[in-house]
């Protein structure tokens, strides 16, 4: 799980040398300083040569040194007169990690007609040799730094970076196999591996169980405080011991997550789980969200993932929701369920709402550990990492929540411009019914992220990419 404080960022300008030197550093300084105030931390140039600007190809080794060492995330080379296009590109394609290409907007010619910096400019050039060298990249319309232009593009760059690293370290718990008859959370471990390196570390659900059983005899610290917070905030009706064994579970799995460096689970919820001590894991799972270990019900491995991109694209700031979209709204044709049986965060209960801890309702002998909320509304998006046939893409829409009849389980109701668009292609993409939702406007980040992830396509509905694309250069004031 990584925040933005958690995030590096490879600093390298540029200039040349037939455009003005003190402008230039200037700008350097200018731009580094509107970073660091965001709170980033930042790997410059400085001792590279006495500028700290890339101003030769003699600057690329030395600099990919620098920023291997330290081990970056990402690189921004703003251009703060023309460049040098052959260093720039030279080092992105050493480093490939996401790259920014961004200059501060020119200023007027001098009154004698001499210009000094033509940064514009360089960035044409510097392009077409990213190109050249196939560097996947990220471009800023030339602006000014105080602009919102460049502030809503370098934010959207930081955060899919973010994305691109949870992405590259993605291990995901697998808890017991997949419920029998639910063939649509059928995933290729191998091909996760081969085409993204994600890594798929198998528990055995019994191991599990007994971790439970053993934490029940010898209750820790973290334990109590847990018990205690349900029972304090939320309405029980069903009995301790039940309580107990979905506290321990969610013990177990958060112990797990620490100390094998989990990023989401996804569990057999049903019907081993019920066998073996009685209780479904919905609370569990509601109150690990809560601690940002995304837990997928039904073994899926892709909604795990999905849950992860979700979180990372908002720097962890706001915990995700894993949902079924059910059914449609009775009466408006633009409005969906986003549903389950109670995995829900309690932090996102919606003012107003009870918070029951219960029995379920659909599954036979109606074993306990389910929750019963309705989350708030607001502004956000719904997400899906899937494929078949070798084939990976992402879905991404943005909504906003609604009012709609009362459910049990956890829900909200959804409004979206024109749901038949997204019903064609949810139905007719690799996607199931399970998506990841979170309160922010992520599809921006995640089609910046995409570029960046190798076998990986975008595939926005509302907002369109042209959509994406208009608000990032600030054509549109909404998406």
């Amino acid at each position: 799980m990584y925040t933005k404080k958690d995030l590096t960022i490879g600093y390298a300008p540029t200039r040349r040398n037939v455009f003005s030197k003190e402008d230039a550093l200037k700008y350097k300084k200018l731009i580094y300083e509107k970073i660091k105030s965001l709170g980033y931390k930042i790997v410059g140039l400085e001792d590279v040569n006495d500028e700290g600007l890339i101003r030769s190809d003699d600057d690329v080794g030395p600099a990919v040194k620098k920023f291997k060492d330290n081990d970056i995330d990402c690189i921004f080379s703003p251009h703060c007169n023309f460049g040098t296009e052959s260093a720039v590109a030279k080092i992105g394609s050493q480093i490939k990690k996401p790259f920014l290409l961004w200059g501060p907007r020119d200023e007027a010619p001098l009154p004698d007609g001499s210009r000094l910096r033509d940064s514009q400019c360089g960035l044409f050039a510097t392009s077409k040799i990213l190109q050249r060298f196939n560097v996947p990249y990220t471009y800023i319309i030339n602006s000014r730094i105080d602009s919102e232009v460049f502030n809503r593009g370098l934010d959207n760059f930081l955060k899919a970076s973010n994305v691109v690293k949870s992405f590259n370290s993605l291990k995901i718990g697998q808890i017991g196999v997949r419920p029998g008859d639910f063939w649509s959370v059928i995933c290729n471990e191998g091909e996760l591996v081969n085409k993204f390196g994600i890594e798929v570390v198998p528990f055995n659900l019994a191991d599990i169980v007994s971790k439970v059983r053993a934490m029940l005899e010898k209750p820790p610290k973290a334990f109590n405080d847990t018990f205690n917070f349900v029972k304090e905030n939320m309405d029980v009706k069903i009995s301790d011991n039940d309580l107990k064994s979905i506290v321990a579970l969610k013990e177990v799995l958060k112990n797990i997550a620490i100390d094998q460096e989990i990023s989401a689970f996804a569990i057999q919820c049903w019907n081993s789980l019920q066998d073996m001590i009685g209780v479904v894991p919905c609370l569990a799972n509601a109150l690990l969200f809560d601690e940002m270990i995304p837990v997928a019900c039904e073994t899926d491995i892709c909604g795990a993932i999905t849950a992860v991109i979700a979180q990372a694209a908002d720097f962890n700031n706001s915990p995700v929701f894993f949902a079924d979209v059910t059914v449609r709204h009775p009466e408006d044709d633009n409005s969906e369920l986003l549903w389950h049986c109670g995995p829900f965060p309690y932090s996102l209960k919606k003012e107003g709402s009870k918070a029951e801890i219960t029995k379920h309702f659909v599954l036979d002998n109606n074993p306990p550990g389910t929750c019963s909320w309705e989350i708030k509304g607001g502004s956000m998006s719904v997400i899906r990492f899937d494929g078949i046939g070798g084939k990976y893409s992402i879905f991404a829409g943005h909504a906003e929540g609604t009012t709609g009849p009362k459910n049990k389980g956890t829900y909200i109701w959804i409004k979206v411009k024109d749901w038949s668009l997204w019903e064609e292609k949810l139905i007719n993409g690799p996607y199931i019914h399970h998506v990841a939702g979170i309160h922010a406007k992520i599809a921006p980040v995640i089609s910046e992220a995409c570029k960046y992830i190798k076998n990986l396509c975008f595939d926005p509905v509302q907002p369109s990419q042209r959509e994406i694309s208009d608000w990032l250069a600030c054509r549109i004031d909404e998406i």
